[in-house]
């Protein structure tokens, strides 16, 4: 009990939220390091992902390449980079050369979540909705805009959300290679055997995530399409290809 209210305390003292090296400076610093991982790793994986599943090619790679992604331990990774001569730089604007080693390492840990659903999302959009629009004389990148990534959008939030929330949890291991983030919060708490202040730092790593986990789901609510929800409210399902398509498209206002 006595490490759960001196936890507390900590949390509350105000010293310890302010100046260089404060919480508050350093969840800045991690939220920093995750967004800037995620957007890297979307803008990389979303086009590539969501183009083959328009295709219907190339799948078996993507899914395996994403598959390898994951069986590589992120901290072996960043161990690996860190030690490299590039990323070789001292400093790299609010990054470091540790912050730019986790860069790395976070974006290539955010990639197979955002592949996988991304694909998957454009290929499980139903085949007599494609035949449709072909119907209707649309063109691929018609087809692509207008029906296939409407469907596919929630899918594609959901992985872009969960990428989102192990980022966030897994930015911690950079206090490792001495990056930044609340992890030195964590790893000097511990390492000093002042464990009210690392229960502290793991307090806000949860806490933080629980939000962004909460602004995901709100966004992923958001990509939803409008009419698809309400019928889904309404407990009535829509049915017929042709009302399927003119469905993904009225909300691009076509």
């Amino acid at each position: 009990m006595n490490v759960l209210a001196d936890t507390w305390t900590y949390l509350t003292t105000a010293a310890h939220w302010q100046g260089d090296g404060g919480m508050l400076q350093l969840m800045l610093q991690q939220l920093l390091l995750s967004i800037t991982a995620l957007a890297a790793a979307a803008a990389i994986g979303l086009p590539v992902a969501m183009w083959l599943g328009h295709l219907g090619r190339g799948g078996f790679l993507a899914i395996n390449i994403s598959n390898v992604g994951r069986a590589v331990p992120t901290f072996a990774l960043l161990a690996l980079l860190v030690t490299a001569d590039h990323p070789g730089v001292t400093t790299f604007g609010p990054y470091g050369r540790a912050g730019v080693a986790t860069l790395i390492a976070l974006t290539l840990f955010a990639l197979p979540p955002i592949i996988t659903n991304a694909y998957v999302a454009v290929r499980e959009v139903p085949a007599d909705v494609r035949q449709a629009a072909d119907g209707m004389g649309m063109t691929g990148a018609q087809r692509f805009r207008r029906v296939e990534l409407p469907l596919a959008l929630p899918l594609v939030v959901s992985g872009v959300r969960l990428a989102l929330v192990q980022v966030w949890a897994t930015a911690t291991i950079a206090a490792l290679v001495a990056g930044p983030g609340l992890g030195r919060v964590i790893t000097d708490g511990f390492y000093r055997s002042n464990y009210p202040k690392g229960i502290a730092g793991a307090v806000v790593v949860a806490l933080v995530a629980l939000v962004l986990e909460l602004l995901a789901a709100l966004g992923q609510r958001l990509a939803d399409p409008p009419p698809r929800r309400t019928r889904s409210a309404r407990g009535g399902a829509m049915s017929g290809s042709g009302r399927r398509v003119n469905e993904a498209a009225e909300p691009l206002g076509s």
